[in-house]
């Protein structure tokens, strides 16, 4: 099994798998646009060499020879090189020919893509940091047949934002993560588009520092207005404030603060700079109310009750693309896969 993580490149794409691919499977000429591709984002012959994992003559040498032929072609160079310790600069001929190159490259990649994941020689898996622990218990069940017939598994981190967007684009086969859903639909009325293992399903909580004569033992969900909230900017909370409160929620409620990740929020209560309360799933309250968590110690746990219309949940779960599986046979990586997380549902 290999995970696949995004280089951190300003142009913020997918080009992060272009610059991963072996040159064995690019000829001469794809090979030097890739090349091209990350000498522009890096604006250095030294970076991109990093960045590829060569040697910087091997990239230099790709560049002078793109520039001598384009030169002759078009009549300038592709790239110019301005001194010792600056950034190359990229002429309008090399921008044009970068942007022809993205194009052309991501296609080709994306085909082979396709033919691996059809042929079951790779598979991509999405996952949330808390399903990770899932992903392992059902891996066991298939690492061994995947070794023996070389199937690459590969895993990226997805966030709950990106989890329907990952799935259509075909970005990934299988994610397993945390959505939010209507308390009384089923799962084929709420995602009638996708293959679903309704894994578990669980409400929400609150930490909190202030007293108990400010916040009692439990809330409800329409009394979040009146509380001071650290809140995150996106991810599975954001969607349930966007659900009960509509897209503009921060109007309605009293952000104390905002946060990017639930640990530093509870570094935050626990500091007393902020006095308030933080939404956590009922699965982070329990660890918390038992001291299992450093950041959390001090914190009192609080029951939040879904009295509020919709009436919310959050639904655990693996998903795939809507027939996916039923193109293949019972022996493909996928439908594998996918058995082993029904194997692993919890009873």
């Amino acid at each position: 099994m290999s995970t696949s993580t995004q280089l951190l490149l300003p142009a913020g794409n997918r080009l992060s798998r272009l610059l991963n691919t072996p040159p064995a499977l690019l000829d001469t000429t794809f090979d030097q646009l890739r090349t091209l591709i990350a000498v522009y984002e890096t604006r250095s012959a030294l970076r991109a060499a990093r960045a590829l994992g060569r040697e910087q003559s091997s990239v230099q040498k790709q560049i002078d020879t793109l520039n001598r032929n384009f030169k002759q072609l078009c009549g300038e160079p592709l790239v110019v090189k301005q001194g010792r310790g600056k950034d190359v600069l990229i002429t309008p001929t090399g921008e044009a020919l970068v942007e022809l190159a993205r194009t052309t490259l991501t296609e080709w990649l994306d085909s082979i893509h396709e033919c691996r994941r059809k042929l079951g020689t790779t598979l991509t898996v999405g996952t949330t940091r808390f399903m990770l622990d899932s992903l392992a218990k059902a891996w066991d069940h298939v690492a061994e047949e995947f070794r023996v017939r070389d199937v690459e598994l590969k895993v990226v981190h997805i966030r709950t934002k990106d989890i329907w967007t990952k799935l259509e684009s075909k970005e990934v086969d299988i994610v397993c993560g945390s959505v939010v859903t209507p308390a009384e639909r089923t799962v084929a009325e709420a995602f009638g588009d996708f293959d679903v293992i309704d894994w578990r399903r669980g409400g929400l909580a609150l930490l909190t520092n202030l007293p108990e004569d400010r916040l009692g033992a439990s809330a409800g969900t329409g009394e979040l207005p009146r509380l001071p909230l650290v809140v995150p900017s996106d991810g599975l909370i954001a969607e349930f404030l966007r659900g009960w409160f509509g897209p503009d929620y921060r109007s309605e409620l009293d952000i104390a603060a905002e946060i990017d990740e639930i640990q530093y929020g509870m570094s935050l209560l626990r500091s007393g700079l902020v006095k308030g309360c933080m939404i956590v799933t009922s699965g982070l309250g329990v660890v918390a109310a038992n001291n299992e968590l450093r950041e959390g110690s001090g914190l009192r746990v609080v029951e939040l009750r879904n009295d509020r219309k919709p009436e919310l949940e959050r639904l655990v779960g693996v998903f795939a693309r809507k027939d996916e599986r039923a193109k293949f046979p019972a022996d493909h990586p996928l439908n594998l896969l996918w058995a082993a997380f029904q194997r692993e549902r919890p009873a």
